[in-house]
């Protein structure tokens, strides 16, 4: 075991420990009362005294704080101050517990290592990799998350949506919904969940154009896991597409507020029921630049959208229609 994974265990059962002791301190300090009126004793941690909360009594002080000296006001800041390495992360198999050997041939001083020393190095960076994963589950999951963290960054989804993807693999490989699907497969639902749930969505096609396995085992794939694990995942909403379709295409603010109304519109009027959200953003997105005069064509909005262009063109009568404009040709 590595000094490291070593230290950040004594420092859980260190954790542990002070939280016992603290519940049995409170559950000892219930079980007195106030030696004046008989009332509850309650801890003011603040100021580091036990104090009646009947009369006010200061019945104990000066007691010992046990907590970290610092202060942190978000995550962010509670993460960096801590002591005991990078936080516990699902992007990882074994959760950022273990360590790596870095790949720099230095020593401690920042001098080269000389050839034996580096060889001897290599092996040991070897063997580190193979005790990192200790059995075909590890492999399995390793190799999942690999893939989860490639396709996430070739797609631009958030770190959020990356948790959420690896947590819903580990409960598909904890009950056993992979034999007779590929790793890849499932890897790639998994995200293709997540960004969903995240309401940070992208396109079946979007996902299969980074994916290793092709569209349609996706979607079957997809449908297995999302039945097998009770997801809970609402219907895309096309207006989810419109800011990052704005955003490619550099259309101001103007054009993305026409288009959700024309969606809204659309939606209200019924037209986009069994209609790809995907074909009702990028048409929505259309007709609103060019109501508002900012004249992009349907070939530009196609490959934003990864859509046909005929697609737009069917779409884009229909959402003008719904929200009472007239066709405007480019």
């Amino acid at each position: 075991m590595s000094d490291s994974t070593r230290t950040r265990e004594e420092e859980r059962e260190a954790d542990e420990r002070r939280t016992r002791a603290e519940s049995e301190a409170q559950d000892a300090i219930e079980d007195v009362e106030c030696p004046e009126c008989g009332g509850d004793l309650v801890v003011d941690e603040e100021r580091g005294e036990t104090v009646c909360g009947e009369c006010g009594l200061v019945v104990e002080e000066d007691s010992i704080d046990r907590g970290p000296e610092w202060r942190a006001f978000n995550a962010t800041e509670n993460d960096q101050k801590s002591r005991v390495g990078a936080p516990t992360t699902n992007m990882m198999h074994d959760k950022g517990l273990s360590t790596n050997i870095g790949w720099q041939n230095k020593d401690a001083y920042g001098n080269s290592l000389s050839g034996r020393q580096r060889r001897k190095m290599q092996r040991l960076r070897k063997w580190n990799e193979r005790f990192r994963t200790r059995n075909s589950k590890e492999r399995n999951l390793k190799q999942a998350l690999g893939e989860i963290e490639r396709m996430a960054s070739a797609l631009g989804l958030p770190d959020n949506v990356r948790q959420t993807a690896s947590v819903i693999y580990r409960r598909a490989l904890n009950e056993d919904l992979l034999p007779g699907r590929s790793i890849e497969g499932v890897a790639t639902s998994a995200l293709y969940a997540a960004a969903r749930q995240a309401n940070t969505p992208r396109s079946l096609d979007e996902v299969a154009n980074v994916s290793r396995v092709e569209r349609d085992e996706i979607a079957r794939t997809y449908r297995y896991v999302v039945r097998e694990l009770g997801l809970e995942v609402a219907p895309t909403d096309p207006a989810s597409y419109v800011p990052r379709f704005c955003s490619e295409l550099e259309l101001p603010d103007e054009v993305e507020r026409r288009a959700r109304e024309l969606l809204t519109a659309a939606e209200d009027a019924g037209i986009t029921s069994g209609k790809s959200p995907v074909g009702l953003a990028a048409a929505a997105v259309y007709a609103a630049s060019l109501l508002t005069n900012e004249r992009i064509t349907q070939s530009e909005v196609s490959d934003v959208a990864n859509i046909s262009e005929v697609t737009i063109r069917n779409r884009y009568h229909e959402i003008l229609e719904a929200g009472g404009e007239e066709s405007i040709e480019a």
